[in-house]
């Protein structure tokens, strides 16, 4: 600007040169001049936005004191900048567009980010005009301007956030009181979405009787700015809510908010409390138990009338009363129950209570810490009587128990559905069950499947002594008696069960015994008078067969068949003798494996002849006491009827083994099998499965190892075969 003075002055100089008559008057206009170039350097100076004149590189030339304040440097500083040396921030092309926009149009205004010399950063306003000889930049800091939008904008949008999260609903409306806005909560309360709840009115939900108040609110709330009160509010299906309201006036552009809040379960829940505290009171002074309210140091604040009877004070003299003077201070129970009920804040327990007429008093309490505003509740209920009678069930029970326990006879309790839950160490035993184990059992799943319906049938009529056959918990099969008495207690019935197993086989037992003596008198008495005719029959025979020509083979074979035969009476008649009399036995210590292999060889060829193979296995058993010849006897009998039962051929399978009970013989056809009923009747007299068996075989091997201590075991399965087990103990004193 001053250069362009400077050139204008010049040109008024050469005028004056040529025109000395106008000196006066160009140094009228050069004075004139000049004062305007002091008001346009004042103007420039004190101009408030920083002015700044770069060249066509962007070197500074010039500027005011406004654009060293902005950029916080001298002028002599800034004279030796470039503009670009501040706009480290700003990209190049973004600059370079500016210019060319600058130099297109001959102005262009944008806004930028300058970093000075110390880092700070700041947003200017920048508005750039065009000459010929340099370019005029205008600089306006807006950095306070921007941090005040930015603040709006982060206010606004914590204000939206607020107004769509928040719990409570809240509505902005006019002075009418129509819905300007309103946030998702308070749709959601009025089931109103939000285009169709701006075309209402907080009128239109409010009942015509509260109207009035709504009005009356609305002028408070002009007067004062903010008001607060309790509306009710009418939905569209009907149902009514009580909102909380919070007005405020004016919070843009003239319109009212509301802040709403539903507070219609909270005045329900304290109408409930209200009840409740009503019925409290009620039960409290009606109640049979005795209740105090009472203190940290235990005075009585509150009675209820029960306590009065309980205490045997009147009610105004137990108010002031203190609940310690009715215990023993220095009982260690009573000192336990105090500490625990400070340290946990509430107990259940009994105490000796001492009422003022010397009377004794068993109650039982409950009390829970800082119930009542702070103070402590207890109620007591009188349990002496109780105390009494359950000392007599005790005792009862006590009696039941011992009985029960002890009875000789099993005794199970057993409810509608047969399942027992309890039962004495008798039936324990009986089952073969722990005690937890049975209980939970029902009954009649340890009754065999024989008897089952039966069973069912028996206990319906609640029957008298009856037998059944059960498999314990071991699968035993037992023959047990049981009785049974239903409803002794309601829902409960009491079964009796006797185990008569062993009383059956001690009959059966008997009964074989008879048989044997019967048969042993019969026999003796059969031997005598056939043996003489025998021995007669035999001689004369014999003295025949030698008078016979010896020519005829014929009459030689009648006479072996006949003696054949007769041999074969005399085995039967030997054997008679055996059970007729007590035989001579001679016990010693044998290896009765070594009597099984020799008996085993004696009938191989026998075997052989009928197509069996007899496998043979031998441990190591030790020596037992017994009578070799009848152990021979026994093994032979039970042999031959292996072989006999197995005519198609086959495998005998032999093995002698140690086992805990002492030595044991097997021996395993391959047969038809005999059926479990007929096992029961094997060794007894004349009994037999064979066409032309006398069952006196088996019934002698019976006698036999029951002489010897031992015992035949029978496993058979039909059409598989029959296993005969003889066990022998290993120390027998014979």
């Amino acid at each position: 600007m001053e250069r362009e003075f400077v050139e204008e002055g010049k040109r008024l100089k050469g005028n004056m040169i040529e025109k000395p008559q106008s000196i006066e008057l160009i140094k009228q206009e050069k004075e004139a001049m000049e004062e305007k170039i002091r008001q346009y350097r004042f103007i420039f100076e004190q101009a408030t936005d920083a002015i700044v004149l770069v060249n066509k590189d962007g070197a500074f030339i010039d500027m005011n004191e406004a654009a060293c304040r902005l950029f916080r440097a001298s002028k002599e500083k800034l004279l030796q900048k470039h503009f670009q040396d501040y706009l480290h921030l700003v990209p190049e092309h973004i600059f370079q567009f500016q210019k060319q926009m600058l130099h297109k149009f001959g102005s262009y205004d944008d806004e930028l980010v300058i970093r000075l010399a110390d880092g700070e950063t700041k947003h200017v306003q920048l508005f750039m005009r065009r000459h010929p000889s340099f370019d005029l930049y205008i600089i306006r800091d807006i950095s306070s301007k921007k941090v005040l939008e930015r603040e709006r904008s982060i206010n606004e949008t914590l204000f939206k956030d607020l107004f769509n999260r928040a719990g409570d609903g809240i509505v902005i409306f006019d002075v009418q009181g129509r819905f300007i806005d309103a946030n998702p909560s308070f749709c959601a309360s009025v089931n109103v979405n939000k285009e169709e709840l701006c075309k209402l009115s907080i009128q239109t939900f409010i009942p015509i009787e509260y109207h009035h108040l709504f009005e009356q609110l609305l002028l408070t709330l002009k007067r004062t700015g903010t008001v607060s009160s309790e509306l009710p509010f009418i939905l569209a299906d009907g149902m009514q809510k009580l909102f909380e309201m919070t007005l405020t006036a004016n919070v843009h552009s003239g319109f009212f908010m509301a802040i709403m809040r539903n507070v219609t379960e909270k005045r329900n829940m304290e109408m409930n409390l209200q009840r409740s505290e009503e019925r409290f009171r009620a039960i409290f002074e009606q109640a049979h138990e005795a209740i105090f309210i009472c203190d940290d140091f235990g005075n009585i604040l509150r009675a209820n009338p029960a306590a009065s009877r309980t205490f045997e004070l009147p009610l105004h003299d137990l108010v002031h009363a203190n609940v310690l003077q009715f215990i023993d201070a220095k009982s260690k129970k009573a000192r336990r129950v105090l500490r625990q009920f400070f340290r946990d804040g509430e107990i259940r327990d009994e105490l000796t209570f001492h009422m003022p007429n010397g009377e004794r008093k068993q109650l039982e309490f409950t009390s829970k810490k800082g119930v009542i505003n702070g103070y402590h509740l207890t109620i007591f209920r009188n349990v002496s009587e109780r105390k009494k009678m359950e000392k007599e069930l005790r005792e009862q029970e006590q009696k039941f128990r011992s009985i029960f326990n002890h009875a000789m006879d099993g005794m199970m309790l057993i409810d509608d559905e047969q399942r027992i839950f309890d039962a004495n160490p008798v039936a324990c035993r009986i089952f073969a069950l722990k005690k937890e184990r049975l209980i939970g059992k029902r009954v009649h799943t340890f009754i065999g499947t024989n008897h089952l319906k039966h069973f069912q049938t028996w206990l319906s009529e609640a029957g008298e002594e009856e037998e059944f056959v059960m498999v314990d918990g071991e699968g035993n099969r037992k023959i047990v008696e049981l009785s049974f008495k239903p409803n002794v207690i309601e829902h409960v019935g009491l079964m009796m069960v006797r185990d008569i197993t062993e009383k059956k086989e001690m009959e059966e037992r008997l009964r074989k015994s008879d048989t044997l003596n019967v048969v042993g008198q019969l026999a003796a008495g059969i031997a005598h008078e056939i043996r003489n005719p025998m021995t007669a029959l035999k001689g004369f025979i014999q003295l025949l067969q030698g008078s016979m020509s010896h020519e005829n083979e014929t009459y030689h074979m009648y006479f072996d068949v006949i003696m054949s035969e007769l041999k074969r009476i005399e085995s039967i008649i030997t054997e008679f003798l055996v059970l007729a009399k007590p035989q001579a036995t001679h016990y010693e210590k044998n290896d009765v494996a070594k009597i099984m292999q020799e008996t085993v060889d004696l009938l191989s060829v026998q075997a052989t002849m009928h197509n069996i193979q007899i496998e043979a296995t031998y441990e190591h058993v030790p020596l037992i006491y017994c009578d070799p010849k009848q152990l021979k006897q026994v093994f032979i009998n039970i042999l031959k009827n292996a072989i006999e039962v197995m005519p198609k051929g086959g495998t005998i399978t032999v093995s002698v083994q140690h086992v805990d009970e002492g030595v044991r013989i097997a021996v395993r056809d391959q047969g038809c099998g005999i059926p479990k009923e007929k096992i029961k009747k094997l060794g007894e007299p004349f009994y037999t499965t064979k066409e032309r068996g006398t069952g006196l075989g088996l019934m002698v091997s019976y006698k036999i190892i029951e002489e010897h201590r031992g015992r035949i075991d029978i496993e058979s399965e039909v059409g598989v075969g029959t296993t005969f087990y003889i066990i022998l103990p290993a120390t027998n004193d014979m």
